[in-house]
């Protein structure tokens, strides 16, 4: 796997050790075979803002967004489980919100991040929640690959 991380604040570094064994753990369940690689960024609230009204046309800030390079690709499943070289795409995560929404929930600022991470990884891997199809296999998942 090759990980490319990036924090615009550098005491949120070591998030990168985590991520990576969240992607680790994440690939093995779900037996990805691919080589993949993918980009992680933790960023502010004005940079995931102009993100999300750029690309979904929604002007406020976000907690995740993920830009999936396979979302179109009729062969994601073969891809995945192959051993194929495949760049997964990127994953972008606002610190602010996430300290916001920890507090909301009751929750430290280590879990939210990990959590907004397997969500934004499953987006990748081809998961969605836009039924309620979708989110009953999308949420008990991401619970999954942070139990394990």
């Amino acid at each position: 796997m090759n990980f490319d991380f990036t924090s615009y604040n550098k005491n949120f570094d070591n998030y990168e050790a985590i991520f990576i064994q969240i992607a680790e753990k994440a690939l093995k369940y779900l037996e990805i075979k691919a080589d993949i690689t993918l980009s992680v960024s933790l960023v502010d609230n004005k940079f995931i803002h102009q993100l999300n009204k750029e690309y979904r046309k929604i002007d406020s800030p976000t907690d995740v967004i993920s830009f999936a390079f396979l979302d179109n690709n009729v062969n994601r499943e073969k891809l995945l489980k192959s051993t194929a070289s495949l760049v997964l795409g990127d994953i972008y995560i606002s610190i602010e919100k996430a300290k916001q929404q920890a507090a909301e929930y009751g929750h430290n600022i280590d879990r939210e991040l990990s959590f907004l991470f397997a969500h934004g990884l499953l987006h990748l891997l081809g998961y969605d929640h836009m039924t309620k199809q979708d989110e009953e296999i999308m949420f008990p998942l991401q619970e999954k690959l942070l139990s394990l």
